[in-house]
């Protein structure tokens, strides 16, 4: 039983899937207030850049 426990106690790698998952839902979080903050500028920008390139 001690051994088991003491097994228990050394494996990572749960520890290192919920970091990974940590890392990705801050990353997410920072992505969706990036386009929250600037989706109005960007809305306007890709147009002008359209423009741009197509030439009729």
């Amino acid at each position: 039983m001690y051994r088991s426990l003491v097994r228990f106690a050394r494996h990572e790698s749960g520890a290192t899937a919920i970091e990974y998952g940590l890392v990705s839902t801050f990353i997410g979080m920072a992505v969706i207030g990036a386009f929250r903050a600037y989706g109005t500028a960007l809305g306007s920008f890709f147009p002008k850049i359209f423009e741009l390139f197509v030439f009729e």
